[in-house]
């Protein structure tokens, strides 16, 4: 496989992307706001119109923005609007899930160029990275330019993923491989890029952040409904990782049982409680990862699950707020489109009954990325790394 070091702003290679805080300010308005002239780019960052003119032309220069239509106005010089080059830069995401992985090709505004799936009953090293190089082949070849202007790679997966071998139906010694593989160094003997790990939901949050609802809120709480629930916290603009990467996870939130005891949220509001359900009911679980497969024929099954996923989501978005005050709670997940929006509309009618006396209460909406936000914000990990601000 073909293998390329990006170059940075000022020249050579440099795997930490952009040193000039600067250019990734410029860059990040231009992201978030569309195309904007120069001044309008000055005007809202700081920054003097000399430096912003000076970093335009860099970026230019680079090929990382693209020049629009001059707009005449009534005094000066006409103002040229520039926007982010979609060719670019490009980067690949890995997602590795409990019970499927996915491959994504992006360009630099996060359109999905090209993008490849898998299942398995669990993952293992041996039926991961060997998917991983045979889409890479299949996306380069229909996307040629990617090589060489390929930002990097990123992997979502569950840290700890060993730890999961009796909810994933794998053996011990079977899922162990995962302690003992380097997957930092798996990845880049096939890519050729050292790659940005992070846990799968917070680079689901990543994508909600950059390509979803993130211009909307500063501060929220967003949660995927994947095998296992997960979640990311953003304030101030900025996804909150944490010391060990780990910040917002919300599967270990303890939420109460019937006993008067507590147990994890992941316990009561993730997918492998509803493929266990089905199985029970006589039904094929593995219709939950068919892309095509609606669900409603699931019935009163999926119909109870919903009741206690949002009910117990209700209680992590009260528990949330309490925390840290947040505008609102973003909930998507790798579910159909109405499930998603049933579940929005229970979470917020489980919020009602709760007493939030002292703090404001969140609005609850549904994510705009969807299924495919883990692996999307994966391919995004990159590229926030090397081109915006941390």
């Amino acid at each position: 496989m073909n293998r390329h070091v990006v170059r940075d702003l000022e020249g050579g290679s440099n795997q930490t992307g952009l040193r000039d805080q600067n250019a990734r300010l410029v860059l990040s308005y231009i992201r978030r706001h569309g195309a904007l002239p120069s001044a309008e780019i000055a005007r809202r960052s700081g920054l003097s119109a000399q430096t912003v003119s000076n970093i335009i032309r860099a970026l230019d220069t680079e090929g990382l923005i693209q020049k629009g239509e001059a707009v005449k106005g009534k005094v000066g010089k006409p103002s040229v609007p520039v926007a982010l080059n979609p060719e670019g830069v490009h980067a690949v995401g890995l997602s590795i899930g409990r019970r499927s992985a996915e491959v994504v090709l992006v360009d630099f505004l996060g359109n999905r160029l090209a993008e490849f799936g898998t299942t398995y009953v669990f993952p293992t090293p041996e039926n991961v990275f060997p998917f991983l190089e045979a889409s890479l082949e299949k996306a380069f070849r229909a996307h040629p330019r990617a090589v060489t202007t390929l930002a990097g790679v990123g992997v979502a997966m569950p840290f700890r993923l060993w730890e999961w071998h009796q909810i994933v139906g794998a053996s011990e010694d079977e899922m162990n491989a995962w302690r003992l593989v380097d997957v930092a160094a798996a990845v880049e003997a096939v890519t050729g890029h050292a790659p940005v790990i992070q846990n799968d939901a917070t680079s689901a949050c990543v994508a909600e952040h950059m390509l979803g609802r993130g211009n909307e809120f500063l501060d929220f709480v967003y949660l995927f409904v994947g095998a296992f629930i997960g979640g990311g916290l953003v304030l101030d603009g900025k996804v909150i990782k944490g010391r060990t990467g780990n910040t917002g996870a919300f599967g270990p939130l303890p939420v109460p049982d019937d006993g008067g005891r507590t147990q994890q949220l992941l316990e009561v509001a993730s997918l492998y409680t509803l493929e266990d359900g089905l199985r029970a009911s006589g039904h094929d679980p593995a219709m939950l990862r068919d892309a095509a497969s609606d669900w409603r024929e699931y019935g009163t099954i999926l119909e109870d699950w919903i009741d206690t996923t949002a009910h117990n989501l209700a209680i992590a978005a009260a528990a949330s707020v309490s925390v840290v005050e947040i505008e609102a709670v973003l909930v998507d997940g790798a579910v159909p489109r109405w499930v998603a929006e049933r579940l929005v509309a229970k979470v917020g009618e489980g919020l009602d009954r709760i007493d939030m006396t002292g703090v404001e209460k969140p609005r609850v909406l549904i994510g705009a990325v969807g299924p495919k936000a883990r692996s999307v914000g994966a391919a995004l990990l990159p590229i926030h790394a090397r081109y915006f601000p941390a």
